[in-house]
Formats: structure tokens, sequence, C-alpha cells
């Protein structure tokens, strides 16, 4: 019997594991719940990064840091903060710029993981099995959720990054940008997971 055509839902997407999930040990945790919900690892490498590609990871154009920053204001009016007294300035382009460097800071702290993920939906479970972006909003059951309770605002006050463990691309096309700019073609392979005839 010939074996069913994919769906046309089969995605690709790239998870990181930050610099605090490696030196937490969570590699191997993290790994598994991907593979139990039946997506694929089809590319797996452990990097150290410069500054210039962490900072080529991000965005980093000014409407993106103004975004970061208005996301801190807002976070900050929630637990009824001055973000002047507390990081100097309420310029949301000023604090996306600190915010940016943070970031990049976070992800040459140490070494990464990167991995290239296949399958139905993949863009939308692995984002799922990461949970919420703030680890403090993140559920029960999700990585974040379990491993992490940092917040904007703690992060803020001690100017540096969110720790919240791992990456996942956002969209299709941020998972486009993100498998060519952390994988060549070379690192990519492809395979038929076992249950697949029955799960798919």
């Amino acid at each position: 019997m010939a074996k069913q055509k994919v769906s046309s839902k089969e995605e690709k997407t790239v998870l990181l594991v930050k610099p605090d999930g490696i030196k937490r040990g969570l590699i191997g945790d993290i790994i598994a719940r991907i593979e139990q919900r039946g997506l694929k690892i089809i590319a797996l490498k452990m990097l150290e990064v410069s500054k210039e590609k962490a900072r080529g990871h991000y965005p980093g154009t000014e409407e993106w840091m103004i975004g970061m920053g208005n996301k801190t204001l807002e976070n900050y009016e929630t637990y009824g903060k001055d973000t002047k007294d507390e990081i100097g300035t309420d310029d949301p382009l000023e604090i996306g710029k600190m915010i940016y460097g943070w970031n990049v800071e976070y992800l040459t702290s140490g070494p990464m993981v990167a991995v290239l993920i296949k399958g139905l939906h993949a863009i939308t479970m692995v984002r799922k099995i990461c949970g919420h972006t703030l680890p403090s909003k993140a559920d029960m059951g999700t990585i974040r959720g379990d491993y992490s309770v940092d917040s904007p605002t703690l992060a803020n006050e001690q100017k540096r990054a969110i720790r919240n463990i791992v990456h996942a691309s956002g969209d299709e096309d941020e998972a486009k940008h993100e498998i060519k700019y952390w994988f060549s073609e070379k690192e990519i392979n492809d395979y038929d997971r076992a249950e697949e005839d029955i799960m798919f």
C-alpha cells in the first residue's frame, strides 16, 4: 500500500535552547517533549555565538525596539511601577535598545543548542510546548511554565534579558529566516518516523 501524501500543513521551525536551559541541564527534557509530540528533529547542534550573530537573530529594527519598549511600559503599568525610577527612561525606543542589548548578552553568555524541527503544524505545536514567552504567564506543563518564573519587571530591575529557557520561531516568515540563519543545507536531514503511518 502506498504511503499517504503528507499534509500541506507539515512545517519546519527552529527552537533554540538558550544558555540558561543548557546550564540547568534541560536539553534532554526539551528534546523529549518535542519528540513525544510526534515532531521530528531534522538538525541539531551546540554552538557559541558572537555578538554579531546574536544581534542578527533579532529583527533589530526601530519598530521592533519600540514594540519591545511598549510591552515593557505596559508591564510596569500593570505592577504600578515607574519606568523612569526603575530604569531611567520612559521612552519606548530607548527601553527597546536596552532590551536588545540585554538579549544579545544573554545569547552570548554560554553555549546554545539549535534544533530544527519538522512536522504537522510544527510552528504552532512547538510554541505550545514552550509556553508563553513570559515565564510568569506560562502554563504549567509547558517548558517555560515548568522551569522558570521570570518576568520583565524582575529582568529590567536587574538590567538583563528575561531568562525563558528557549526560543521558538513565531510564524512562518520568522521560521524561514531562522532556518537559513542557523542551519546550512548540509546540516539538515530527513527520515520517516516509525509511527508516521499510524499518527498521520
